[in-house]
């Protein structure tokens, strides 16, 4: 345990060892990091109650601050704030294909990956929050996945809570995840049309790009291809705040004078498509959606039925190029360096069945634990129809319902957001 200081902050890092699998204790051990963080001055206010972050994802780890920046000023006002890495990312017994190089096979590694999804991960807090404060309970701040986790939390551990909020992070109960594409694509379409209609110019250059990509011997920094499909997907982009102009401005100049795709365009696109940060957001996206039955690559076999979204459209007519949101499909696995030595777990994990539920809908209508949520009501990730059908099911919970803030609402509100959600929970808004 080592404790520093930030501009008005005392930071204490924190190491927990827990089992891989839960439901053998005794087995293999993982090691969870989380960082503690207090207002300057008030470090020794042991009464201080607790607020445990839970990041999105799946497969991100919880962000590095500097100082009380963004809303970690509004949290630390009345919380010593944890933010937790969860397992698999960061420094929690980060995974990554040399991470699992060693496991006998690709089963023996997608049976090790099954073990880092939300049921697992609550678990993990658990064993945190008796090391850290006994038997206290504390708060969770769920942002998207965060959210889901939050939702696990209740069900199945709500002794452990003594509050949640949660931002853009309430998923269908018992929904297979096909239903939330059957949402999603029509809303990533309606973010395409609003973007093109914002800049026209950029539906030609789209096409343009889209063109000189199709005899697909464009490469990207680390010697992958660039295909249209890949191009494409940079869209995740869209549900973003900024998201629609920075589309623009990565769209602004992509060409260089001889005509092929330039260096500073082609490195933007990099980072925007590859998954050497985050392995696990792609190996364990729909994964971590899934309740009894196999996901069975769920974005792919759903965007069959909307075809606007084949870049031939665009490539043989006049049609727009649409680009693809918060989607993961198998090809991404033969294309992306990151990604490749998983590839065989990842399909095995696709096709695996009889998951045990996230969820416990019985337990979430009689919970009595406080939970004020943000629902943005035109999330182009978690749909809002989805989010709403939820709120009602789970007793007690407050839905705030706003287009003020798109998804990103937590990060870029400066502590409005959770400021609301806080003052919800003490019925005070």
């Amino acid at each position: 345990m080592s404790t520093y200081r930030q501009p008005g902050t005392i930071l204490t890092d924190h190491h927990v060892s827990v089992p891989l699998d839960h439901g053998h204790p005794g087995g293999e051990r993982i090691e969870i990091f989380a960082r503690e963080i207090v207002a300057a001055g008030r470090a020794d206010a042991g009464s201080l109650p607790w607020l445990v972050f839970l990041q999105g994802g799946p497969g991100q780890a919880a962000h590095r601050p500097v100082g009380r920046a963004g809303w970690l000023d509004r949290a630390l006002d009345d919380y010593r704030v944890l933010l937790l890495d969860q397992r698999g990312t960061g420094s929690s017994s980060r995974i990554t294909a040399r991470s699992l190089a060693g496991l006998a096979s690709p089963r023996a590694q997608a049976e090790y990956l099954a073990h880092f999804r939300a049921d697992s991960i609550v678990l993990d807090c658990e064993l945190a929050r008796r090391e850290l404060c006994g038997d206290q309970p504390w708060t969770v701040l769920g942002q998207s996945f965060g959210g889901f986790c939050a939702l696990t939390y209740l069900s199945f551990a709500p002794h452990g809570l003594a509050g949640a909020l949660i931002t853009g992070g309430l998923p269908g109960l018992d929904n297979h995840v096909d239903d939330v594409y059957r949402l999603t694509y029509p809303a990533v379409a309606a973010r395409n049309a609003a973007h093109y209609d914002r800049y026209p110019r950029d539906a030609a250059t789209a096409r343009d790009i889209a063109a000189r990509l199709a005899p697909g011997d464009v490469r990207l920094p680390d010697g992958s291809p660039l295909t249209v499909e890949r191009f494409q997907a940079i869209g995740g982009m869209l549900g973003q705040s900024a998201g629609s102009h920075e589309l623009h401005y990565l769209l602004e100049d992509p060409f260089d004078q001889d005509g092929g795709l330039a260096d500073a365009f082609l490195a933007d696109v990099w980072d925007r498509v590859s998954f050497a940060r985050a392995p696990l957001y792609a190996v364990l996206h729909e994964a971590c959606c899934a309740q009894g039955q196999a996901t069975g690559w769920s974005a792919q076999r759903v965007r069959a039925e909307f075809p606007e979204f084949d870049a031939a459209a665009a490539l043989d007519g006049d049609a727009p190029l649409l680009f693809t949101g918060e989607m993961i499909y198998p090809w991404m696995l033969d294309v992306d360096p990151a990604l490749q030595p998983l590839r065989e777990a990842a399909h095995l994990l696709a096709e695996r069945d009889g998951w045990p539920p996230l969820y416990d809908p019985a337990r979430l209508a009689a919970i009595e634990v406080p939970v004020a949520a943000a629902v943005y009501h035109s999330d182009m990730y978690v749909p809002a129809p989805l989010s709403l059908a939820t709120a009602a099911r789970v007793g007690g919970l407050r839905p705030w319902v706003t287009n003020e803030w798109e998804h990103d609402g937590l990060r870029v509100s400066g502590g409005g957001v959770l400021g609301r959600l806080i003052a919800m929970n003490r019925g005070e808004a």
